[in-house]
């Protein structure tokens, strides 16, 4: 005998039967939609893909304006693209970073083309860059006068640097808040060339001889071999070390020349003979 519906309803079928009105409809949460594959898929690519746009931002494509902006992050393992704006001395010079190169418009689009700027364009927005591994013969500043061939190795790395693109491969910072970095640059568009090692070769340094703070990128050997040769061949700095043939019968000896670290140690010591003397 089959049973009366009444007697089969149960309290839940009760609840379900129970009549919903159609404002909760409108308002009511449908969580499927959420968890649809439809759904989580593009929203995960487009997450992706936007923390992947920060991050290219972040580490190739966001400009540095000073050297105060590098992180150790930087230290040995990244590396800094941009124009040389002006040269100041013989083994350092001022960087405005171009992230992206060409490909990023600098060079040609109307706005970026910094060939064109003069020297109040770039004021507090270039990283001054100290070449790693050399050391030129020093210019007159501070009140002190001028090393034996420092004005020609500025010349000579202004004419080599001034208003060219180049890579630093930055090392540290120094005290004087300037990137220490190994320099290069693209000659002829596919001959890779160490700045460092070129001014080396013509004379135009010597290795970094300082006992702290010394930067070489695994090129101290190089260098030392490419002093050596400059220094038998006479080349810029090393001209005058060894007297002509007649000089030597008529008794002249070798003449010594005084490092850019010898200058540097020879000035100090004065200033501090003045100082005490002041005192």
């Amino acid at each position: 005998m089959q049973w009366p519906d009444w007697l089969r309803w149960s309290e839940s079928d009760k609840d379900k039967k129970k009549p919903v009105a159609w404002s909760d409809s409108l308002n009511a949460t449908d969580w499927s939609h959420y968890s649809s594959p439809r759904t989580i898929l593009p929203t995960a690519i487009l997450t992706f893909s936007t923390l992947a746009l920060i991050r290219i931002y972040r580490r190739h494509l966001r400009r540095v304006p000073e050297a105060q902006y590098i992180t150790p992050s930087y230290f040995h393992k990244r590396s800094l693209y941009g124009y040389v704006s002006r040269v100041g001395d013989g083994d350092n010079f001022r960087l405005f970073h171009t992230p992206g190169g060409r490909l990023t418009g600098w060079g040609w689009l109307p706005s970026r083309k910094v060939q064109d700027w003069n020297l109040k364009e770039f004021k507090d927005k270039t990283v001054h860059v100290r070449i790693a591994g050399v050391d030129a013969p020093e210019t007159a500043h501070f009140g002190n006068k001028e090393q034996p061939f420092g004005k020609e190795a500025l010349e000579w790395l202004r004419t080599l640097l001034h208003k060219r693109y180049v890579r630093a491969y930055i090392y540290r910072l120094d005290q004087y808040q300037r990137v220490v970095a190994s320099v290069s640059y693209w000659k002829w568009g596919f001959w890779k060339t160490d700045v460092g090692l070129e001014m080396i070769k013509n004379g135009m340094a010597t290795v970094y001889e300082a006992k702290f703070g010394s930067e070489f990128g695994n090129k101290e050997a190089k260098y030392r071999s490419a002093m050596e040769k400059a220094q038998k061949k006479q080349i810029g700095m090393w001209k005058h070390t060894k007297p002509s043939l007649i000089g030597k019968l008529m008794g002249q000896k070798d003449e010594r020349i005084e490092s850019p670290r010898e200058y540097k140690t020879r000035i100090s010591l004065l200033d501090k003979a003045e100082t005490g003397q002041k005192k």
